[in-house]
């Protein structure tokens, strides 16, 4: 796929969507895509379906817009599929992709093999906006559209700080901010700036936190229990396995939360050597070489031991 355009020739209904618990590249890639959509195809009826988004992302333009129900019904002419390893990360936007009478995958997790009939995946892109960025026109890119994208790359690059930030990445943010957003105040109010429930439960987190394998693995969890005492969200969680990940010493960050009784999420996170992407996907996850997630059932002790035997075996060879 070279250009977003010829895909929309001839469409009248476009259904957009990202992966259940929206991230930032995952809100930005959606709502830089739809803002993009009304900009230049006026005729084109456009809806977006997302779960519930955090309140830092509350300033991109048409927030109000998302459709977090997913109870109408209609078939679209074309779904575009935004950050999705898989389908299931569609959570309930799926029957919407399923009913559609063309579907577009756009995406940079490595461990996507590709589920929809147009399958524009690439996975040393820096995030989802950044591929987003190349199918546009670039001269008919709002500011709208560029805090979205903007938002998106920051988000997933952690302020251009990973290893997948590259010299396309840098220059495509050089050419957002061209667009005259206030990028500082994007960064400081959506990547580092934390409600006092978020201090406070990256605090036990980090408190509670313990060292595995010689110091080089580094893991904590927290029970739904822990949640509710601190009315905190899944939304508040972010950050955390990064900032577990860079304790001194650290090859592996595993933080995982408890979403129903012994199932929990995993987050990974790795520094040099570690290819999480292999061990999310081997429970049936997914995501990157250096940040991968999974959902698994069972004790956090079962489950990290679980999680610990693969790590090993990745640092033993």
């Amino acid at each position: 796929m070279n250009k977003l355009a010829d895909q929309l020739e001839g469409i009248k209904t476009v259904a957009i969507a990202g992966h259940v618990r929206p991230d930032g590249d995952c809100t930005g890639s959606c709502l830089g895509l739809y803002n993009y959509i009304q900009d230049c195809f006026a005729d084109i009826e456009a809806d977006v379906y997302l779960e519930e988004i955090s309140e830092v992302f509350h300033f991109i333009k048409n927030t109000q817009v998302i459709d977090s129900q997913f109870k109408k019904e209609q078939v679209y002419d074309l779904f575009i599929a935004l950050d999705s390893g898989d389908k299931e990360r569609l959570g309930e936007a799926v029957r919407y992709f399923d009913t559609a009478k063309k579907t577009i995958c756009i995406d940079h997790h490595i461990s996507n093999t590709g589920f929809a009939d147009v399958n524009h995946i690439l996975p040393n892109a820096s995030s989802t906006c950044e591929i987003v960025y190349t199918l546009l026109e670039e001269a008919k890119i709002s500011k709208a559209v560029a805090e979205a994208l903007y938002t998106g790359i920051v988000h997933d690059t952690g302020v251009f700080q990973y290893s997948n930030t590259s010299e396309l990445t840098m220059n495509i943010a050089g050419k957002l901010i061209s667009k005259g957003i206030n990028f500082t105040k994007i960064i400081e109010e959506t990547f580092y700036k934390k409600t006092f429930v978020q201090n406070q439960i990256l605090g036990k987190a980090l408190l509670e936190s313990k060292l595995l394998l010689d110091g080089k693995v580094i893991v904590s969890a927290l029970k739904k229990v822990d949640m509710e005492r601190y009315a905190s969200k899944s939304n508040d969680l972010e950050g955390i396995v990064s900032q577990l990940r860079i304790t001194e010493g650290v090859e592996c960050a595993i933080f995982l939360y408890e979403m129903d009784n012994h199932e929990y999420k995993v987050s990974l996170r790795s520094t040099d050597y570690v290819d999480v992407s292999k061990i999310a996907g081997y429970f049936g996850g997914g995501g990157h070489k250096k940040a991968a997630g999974c959902t698994m059932a069972g004790t956090i002790q079962d489950i990290v031991k679980n999680l610990s035997l693969h790590i090993k075996e990745q640092l033993c060879n």
